[in-house]
């Protein structure tokens, strides 16, 4: 078995070596601590950004993601995704079209939110926000990004959207685990419209679910699972209680889990139960530390940020060009480790 790993790690480096040597660089995800809200930068083998949510209004957010961008050698976001209408996903967008320029935001449409989001007082701002272009995302859809010679193919399908879900394609019976299958009462929010989308690069797999809540998860999986295994967990809403239902996360059975928490929201303890429960997990991340009584946090080299007050560092994460591996990394703690996809 040592001799066996040992040959697919050095097939791996010098496939790596070899698409490098082309001139072929590794896909790049960035976790940007938005204290608690959302905002995941994804830069393709060309350069080409996806951005997924935009955290919360007030200079902030905006700016961090600015600075994350810049370092990243992104000069416009080219895609940007809302999953939903709450401030800490949509509120920075108005203030980071002043500071980079935005391509396609892709959204559910303000009109399809429920009243009590869209009379907030941010819409305003949202709606004037400089954009090339506006997309109200169907279920299925796909949002198109440049593929690059020497590296796996990209491809990025919004698997539900407004409580909608998009037709199965690799669809399979799923009884075993929806047995355990508990309804919550019904989410009257947008947390439940919200955007889900499935992130591939060859073999590689990212699961996306905005702050989808709990009975939408089910449908994800139940009775038949629409999304298959995954690489990559970002927790459901921040890893909130209201999210992260057993049965997606041990259908999804994740190798590696990314809480994007802040240091008093999110990372539940029902969540994090259920995450630990997977066996499939190899490792939990955290943008930070949870500082609620009897939080049960991962280990330090995993946290960016383990105090209150912080400096907002993030996680990053490479693909290879192959899409056969994938390396996260805590720089704020020196943490590197690589993980092998399915």
């Amino acid at each position: 078995m040592r001799a066996r790993i040992l040959v697919v790690a050095a097939l791996l480096a010098t496939t790596v070596a070899i698409a490098r040597s082309q001139g072929v660089r590794p896909l790049a995800v960035y976790w940007i601590d938005v204290e608690g809200g959302a905002a995941t930068l994804i830069v393709t083998p060309s350069g080409e950004s996806l951005l997924v949510d935009a955290g919360n209004p007030g200079g902030r957010d905006p700016g961090r993601i600015v600075k994350t961008a810049t370092e990243a050698g992104v000069k416009r976001i080219d895609h940007l995704v809302v999953t939903h209408l709450h401030g800490d996903h949509f509120g920075g967008v108005a203030e980071l079209s002043s500071l980079l320029p935005i391509g396609t935001l892709y959204e559910n449409g303000i009109e399809n939110a429920p009243e009590q989001e869209r009379s907030q007082k941010t819409i305003p701002d949202y709606k004037a926000a400089k954009v090339e272009k506006r997309v109200v995302v169907q279920p299925g859809d796909f949002i198109r990004l440049g593929q690059t010679a020497g590296a796996a193919p990209i491809r990025v399908r919004v698997l539900a959207a407004r409580q909608k879900l998009a037709s199965t394609e690799r669809g399979r019976a799923n009884a075993a685990i929806c047995r355990e299958a508990t309804p919550k009462p019904v989410d009257t929010s947008d947390n439940a419209n919200s955007i889900v989308m499935l992130f591939e690069q060859g073999p590689f797999r990212m699961f996306l679910g905005g702050d989808t809540t709990w009975n939408v998860e089910e449908k994800l999986v139940c009775p038949e699972d629409r999304v298959g295994p995954v690489d990559v967990y970002q927790s459901v809403h921040h890893g909130l209680d209201l999210s992260n239902n057993p049965v997606l996360v041990h259908t999804l059975q994740p190798h590696v889990v990314v809480f994007n928490n802040g240091a008093r929201k999110g990372f539940e303890k029902g969540a994090v139960a259920t995450v630990k429960a997977t066996p499939s997990v190899q490792a939990i991340y955290q943008v930070h530390r949870a500082l609620y009584e009897g939080a049960q946090n991962t280990d330090d080299a995993r946290i960016a940020n383990r105090d209150q007050e912080c400096k907002g560092e993030g996680i990053a994460m490479t693909v290879s060009p192959d899409g056969r591996a994938y390396t996260i990394s805590i720089a704020s703690t020196g943490h590197r480790h690589t993980y092998q996809t399915r």
